[in-house]
């Protein structure tokens, strides 16, 4: 049971990852772990299991579910204190564990149609680093998508500049190199985003970490998107008009997806 006065959701005073299982095993499980931490210590919210405990009921749920491909859930809330946005007296926290179909994959050749979103976050703010449960930005912003038939919204940050999508790291090629937007501006340190920037040093292909605006990204040689649960996602379309396609991301999927073999 979770009480109809947990923080997490009275104030989405909490953490959550989205981790996916491939064939029984959690994908770059320490990451997660790593980054679920850092996102603890930051709000300062004590975790109530050891990461042994954590890997022995993530196991547990695939064993029970008979699900070896998937998508593990683990949100992690304060739990229940006082009456008030103060965290005292929440010294108990909740954290609950869930897995869930993987959606399909659509082919590359449909990929993805975006709109950019009127919503803006905050540049330089150090909470969208970690993976807060709230995300009320990213769910307007995905309603916005919705409305229109698209598959994902882009946000701004209050620069002006391009940061991620509602559920996804960017990713774009201009002039033969792999770009995305730097940690400064306001993006979630994804997990997904860090394994292509590894695989990008693998494959010998230049990396730059720098902002972009709505116009350059449409007049780019390509543009791709990173979630756990998708992989990489190449876009078609950015607020109606097409966009361009390199065969480096198709290379950079097909790495990926050996990876997924590999790991």
């Amino acid at each position: 049971m979770v009480s109809v006065f947990d923080r997490s959701f009275l104030y989405g005073d909490g953490l959550f990852e989205t981790v996916l299982v491939c064939r029984g095993k959690l994908f770059r499980w320490p990451q997660h772990l790593e980054r679920l931490h850092r996102g603890a210590d930051f709000l300062d919210l004590k975790l109530p299991f050891t990461n042994d405990a954590l890997n022995k009921f993530a196991t547990e749920l695939i064993a029970a579910n008979a699900r070896p491909d998937g998508l593990l859930r683990l949100t992690l809330s304060r739990g229940v204190g006082r009456r008030g946005y103060s965290p005292k007296g929440a010294d108990h926290p909740t954290l609950v564990m869930s897995l869930h179909e993987l959606p399909a994959k659509p082919e590359a050749a449909r990929g993805w149609r975006l709109v950019t979103s009127s919503r803006r976050l905050p540049a330089g703010e150090s909470l969208a680093q970690h993976k807060t449960a709230n995300k009320l930005a990213q769910v307007l912003a995905r309603a916005e998508a919705d409305a229109v038939g698209a598959d994902e919204a882009l946000l701004l940050n209050t620069d002006g500049f391009v940061v991620e999508g509602a559920s996804s790291n960017l990713f774009w090629v201009q002039s033969g190199a792999v770009c995305t937007p730097p940690m400064t501006s306001g993006v979630l340190a994804g997990v997904t985003r860090a394994v292509v920037l590894e695989l990008c040093h693998e494959l010998a292909l230049p990396v730059r970490e720098t902002v972009v605006t709505p116009k350059e990204l449409r007049q780019d040689e390509g543009l791709f998107l990173t979630l756990s649960t998708l992989g990489l996602m190449p876009a078609v379309e950015l607020d109606g008009l097409p966009l361009g396609q390199s065969p480096l991301v198709e290379n950079l999927d097909q790495a990926y997806r050996e990876l997924l073999k590999r790991e």
